[in-house]
């Protein structure tokens, strides 16, 4: 029998999923224009609030969530490049390279739009604080930040259909239920201190996960209103 470990507890798996939400409703949105744009700021806002949430949870969240115990150093990055290192329950190091990009990424899109202007029909909330030369600035980073944004995607799609493919794992399953199975033939792949980590889920720590985020909501929001 495979042996199931949680490693991506409830509030990652939710935020990870809304946030995909946020992602492909904006570029629905951009791209249909007109009155779209005010449900693209609203996506923005949204995206915003997610990413300073996740920000938040990389410090306070269950420990495979948490920046310290993904983010590898130059020296285990090379080791994992060699082949020198143990398999891992959450991010391995070129994942966690991965997801520091998509949340800067994403961040910097969502922060740029409060910001930008159209032109057209949309001026962000917080454009009228600064020069016009900032505005300009500022807009041009979030056009070419979307590009960046949909290369960055198509690498992470890409690094799932080939784990997939040539590896034979899963890594959308445990982003659904939270658990990655183990099989026990394959445990001394793993070092004994990383199958030990299961992260924490339980009621307490979900509250918790939902009054920061909805604490930060308030927060970003009465700024966003009150501009």
């Amino acid at each position: 029998m495979n042996k199931k470990i949680r490693v991506w507890d409830l509030p990652i798996r939710i935020f990870h999923w809304l946030l995909v939400s946020c992602i492909i409703a904006s570029f629905i949105t951009v791209n249909i224009g007109g009155n779209a744009m005010q449900w693209h700021a609203y996506v923005g806002y949204c995206a915003l609030t997610l990413i300073l949430f996740r920000v938040c949870w990389g410090f306070v969240g269950s420990y495979h969530a948490r920046f310290f115990n993904f983010i590898p150093s130059p020296n285990s990055l090379r080791e994992y490049l060699q082949g020198q290192t143990k398999a891992v329950l959450g991010h391995n190091p070129l994942g966690s390279f991965s997801v520091i990009a998509l949340l800067f990424s994403v961040g910097l899109q969502a922060a740029t739009g409060l910001f930008a202007n159209d032109d057209i029909a949309f001026e962000g909330p917080f454009a009228k604080y600064v020069s016009n030369a900032m505005v300009e600035l500022l807009t041009s980073i979030h056009r070419i930040n979307s590009t960046i944004l949909i290369i960055l995607i198509g690498l992470h799609l890409s690094a799932i259909i080939y784990y997939q493919i040539f590896k034979h794992e899963n890594l959308v399953k445990p982003m659904l239920v939270g658990d990655k199975e183990i099989d026990p033939s394959e445990e001394a792949k793993y070092s004994p201190t990383d199958l030990g980590r299961a992260s924490k889920d339980g009621g307490l720590q979900r509250g918790f996960a939902l009054l920061l985020l909805s604490l930060i909501a308030v927060i970003l929001g009465y700024f966003i209103t009150a501009s």
